[in-house]
């Protein structure tokens, strides 16, 4: 079996493949790199919810319910992926962003979501770091964070040595295909790996890989994150997201500040326009991040989706082929559950019914 990708979907899959009995060969130029090593590490179901998501709403509660055990797993295993269940604070400066928060409560509450509305005297005693600024918020309980850069690099480690599973840093040019079944990848350099299943988890690059007919395009959004350290540990007991920006502050005091969507193709340039706004933005939330020095611009590309969903399943006319990509800015969040799902693909056991409705050939091509 052949797993196109080794960001955090690929290498979870490869990992939870392994452990069901296969072996597995993982190709990525760069493996535990791009998107995956560039984001934030949120687990964030309920901050991420826009109208009209109940389907993808209830995969990312789904998903979220599986990261406790997966954690575990992966602590058992040896690799600790820093994963905390800390909430989150959406937070609004002005009346407007409060009335479209008002808005947004109404929705998650018809939904059943644990939420609260937190006047602006109360989310001092919630977090002190904010800004006096902030007037109101909603807390959420039921987002989480993880160290991703800690879990790919782990899932990689623990991936190169089970001796079921062989990563390489091959690209991957075309999955080949005879009378409608998957019999291999070729690489860039001309070479042909044989394999019987193919598991597409190339995120934003999933579109480059040619010999699919994949009916959803899949498309790179970039984005840029800032890194930030605070020497006198964290500032921030929750995650924050704000109209603007998202804070995630570590336990060991690191910050992520993030994060741009643009739709730039693959320009991986850190922009100092971007700095600048996002520094900005995280500053009006949390003043004392002024004093936090400053450590890295990350720039990766999620794998947007026409309707920014993922793309998980098989593919007609692609017998032995399994689709995994389009996870835009909740891959970390749905690594496990995807990989579960890719397991029961594989093995013909009972798929979760909340990864169901995000077929591949959900969406129509655009030539239909």
């Amino acid at each position: 079996m052949v797993i196109v990708g080794a960001g955090v979907i690929g290498l979870t899959c490869a990992w939870r493949l392994a452990e069901a009995g296969a072996t597995v060969r993982v190709l990525d130029p760069s493996p535990a790199r791009g998107a995956s090593w560039a984001a934030a590490g949120m687990l964030a179901p309920v901050t991420e919810l826009h109208y009209g998501e109940d389907a993808l709403l209830q995969l990312n509660l789904a998903a979220v319910d599986r990261w406790p055990a997966h954690a575990a797993a992966l602590a058992a295993a040896g690799v600790d992926v820093g994963y905390v269940e800390c909430g989150s604070l959406l937070v609004a400066r002005d009346a407007d962003d409060a009335a479209e928060h008002r808005r947004l409560l109404a929705v998650q509450e018809q939904l059943g979501m644990d939420v609260e509305w937190v006047r602006s005297r109360d989310l001092r005693r919630l977090e002190p770091a904010l800004s006096p600024s902030v007037r109101s918020g909603i807390r959420v309980d039921g987002d989480h964070q993880v160290d991703n850069r800690a879990l790919v690099e782990g899932l990689l480690t623990l991936c190169r040595f089970d001796g079921r599973v062989t990563v390489d840093t091959d690209t991957v040019a075309a999955v080949q295909r005879d009378d409608g079944r998957v019999t291999g990848v070729a690489t860039g350099d001309g070479r042909t790996v044989r394999a019987d299943r193919v598991v597409l988890a190339a995120g934003a690059r999933s579109g480059l890989v040619d010999g699919l007919d994949l009916p959803a395009p899949v498309r790179p959004v970039k984005g840029q994150l800032l890194h930030l350290r605070n020497t006198g540990g964290p500032l921030l007991r929750r995650n924050i997201r704000g109209e603007d920006c998202y804070i995630v502050s570590r336990p060991d005091g690191r910050v992520v500040v993030g994060a741009t969507m643009e739709e730039q193709g693959f320009d991986d340039r850190p922009t100092a326009g971007a700095v600048r706004d996002l520094l900005q933005a995280a500053w009006e939330l949390v003043p004392g991040l002024a004093e936090a020095t400053f450590v890295e611009v990350a720039v990766g590309f999620r794998p947007g989706s026409p309707d920014n969903a993922p793309l998980m399943g098989p593919l007609p006319g692609h017998e032995g082929l399994v689709v995994a990509t389009g996870h835009a800015r909740n891959g970390v969040l749905q690594s496990a559950l995807t990989a579960e799902a890719v397991v029961a693909w594989v093995t013909g056991t009972d798929v979760p019914d909340a990864v169901v409705p995000f077929a591949p050939d959900r969406i129509a091509s655009p030539a239909a």
